[in-house]
């Protein structure tokens, strides 16, 4: 006998399970309640005699009928019809309204209020799960399959670590980092694997009183971590080990409580190095993987590049990913016109940074703060403007081939997914 049940944690979803027998997969057929059954889900394997296939995307307050179709070496079998009518959204999920005249397939993952969600190219919340205290700012979509987020507790002093969920938005594990450093929400890197690659923050009392600062300075640094599956260290990198507090601006160390390095975004490149980019120090510095040598460092007091035609670096920058031949960044503040997405092409054997192209909504928007990209294939780039309230996805000229439209709010980080069902599939950075 089958059973399809709605799920109260998301009632855009459902899931419809077994008991089996001679059956190694199956899939279901849906579709709403008279008409016909011309959705499918993605085959689900079972496993001791039972299965479980969840149905994703459905639509509120709707009534479906579904079909359970089973495969083994016998061939296939159907389930009788079972029917299912959604509940009502929740009251306070936001809304959204989207278009434009060439946009790709799939859909959309960022967090907004106390929810992770994905919309369709409508605007359309097809996906949601709630976080109490809300996800963090970024809800993000990773290789393996999951998502993760950093939800905060009411204790500022708690170790908060990353929770990861998966397409039903059961928590499938929690990400800490090692030696009780506190994760940061800006950014994380998930592998295949299981293993990730997290920001942590490290504080230091620290004396600063001949820096112009106090004499017992809580000076916050971050620290890159990669971990196996299971949470064992296997690679630490520290701002302590390789920078000086006089890298940062003298007139941003003089308080109790100093922000020093504000790690906000990490991603590695194509030879398996990290280039991570550190807010405040305004610069994007490139890491030897292997044994923590810093290979350069460009942008901000401590730069080691040259900009050939005259281009203003970056500053306050978020959001830097790998690129072919050199990278991506949020560039939030270094353009008097705006915020806007840049691309350069870096010369390693003459430090030079050339400006390659860059993108930005038609009305100057300024993103103080937040803001992250995703560079798609054929050259397209999505871009959150964080708290410049805009989400806009550009072509390979800049020019917009679809976006939110109005106020989405702040978004910190929006990323194009393919499937709701697998959203690491065919996923980029």
């Amino acid at each position: 006998m089958s059973v399809a049940a709605g799920r109260p944690e998301n009632v855009l979803s459902a899931l419809v399970t077994a008991r089996t027998r001679f059956t190694d997969s199956a899939l279901v057929r849906y579709g709403v309640a008279g008409e016909t059954l011309d959705s499918v889900t993605p085959s689900v394997r079972g496993s001791d005699g039972s299965i479980a296939v969840p149905v994703l995307g459905l639509l509120p307050q709707t009534a479906y009928r579904l079909q359970l179709v089973g495969f083994g070496r016998g061939g296939s079998v159907k389930s009788e019809i079972l029917e299912l009518t959604t509940a009502v959204l929740p009251d306070d999920l936001p809304s959204f309204h989207a278009g434009g005249p060439a946009p790709p397939p799939g859909y959309v993952v960022f967090a907004a209020g106390s929810y992770g969600l994905a919309i369709d190219n409508t605007g359309r919340v097809v996906w949601y799960t709630r976080f109490d205290g809300g996800p963090g700012l970024n809800f993000q979509a990773q290789a393996n399959g999951r998502y993760i987020a950093r939800p905060a507790t009411e204790d500022p002093s708690d170790i908060e670590p990353l929770v990861e969920v998966d397409a039903l938005g059961d928590v499938t594990r929690r990400l800490a980092c090692a030696g009780g450093l506190q994760p940061r929400f800006h950014d994380a890197l998930v592998q295949a694997d299981g293993g990730y690659w997290a920001l942590c923050d490290e504080t230091r009392v620290m004396d600063l009183s001949g820096l112009g600062g106090m004499a017992r300075a809580r000076v916050t640094g971050t620290v890159v971590q990669h971990l196996d599956a299971s949470g064992v260290l296997l690679f630490e990198w520290s701002p302590f080990d390789h920078f000086k507090i006089t890298d940062l601006a003298a007139e941003a160390r003089g308080g109790e409580k100093v922000n020093w390095t504000h790690g906000n975004a990490l991603d590695l490149d194509a030879e398996g190095n990290l280039l991570v980019s550190f807010r405040s120090l305004g610069e994007i510095t490139r890491i030897d993987t292997h044994n923590g040598a810093v290979l350069w460092r460009i942008g901000g007091l401590r730069n080691q590049f040259t900009f050939p035609a005259g281009d203003p670096p970056f500053v306050g920058q978020h959001g830097v990913r790998a690129a072919p031949d050199g990278f991506v960044v949020l560039d939030n503040l270094g353009e008097i016109t705006g915020t806007r997405a840049e691309r350069y092409e870096i010369d390693d054997a003459s430090r030079s940074a050339r400006l390659t192209g860059w993108y930005h909504p038609a009305a100057a928007t300024v993103a103080e703060l937040g803001g992250a990209i995703q560079a798609l294939p054929d050259g397209r780039m999505l871009v959150a403007f964080g708290s410049g309230a805009a989400v806009q996805e550009y072509d390979r000229e800049g020019r917009v081939v679809w976006q939110i439209e109005g106020d989405p709010g702040y978004v910190y980080r929006a990323q194009r997914i393919r499937s709701l069902y697998h959203p690491g599939e065919g996923l980029t950075r």
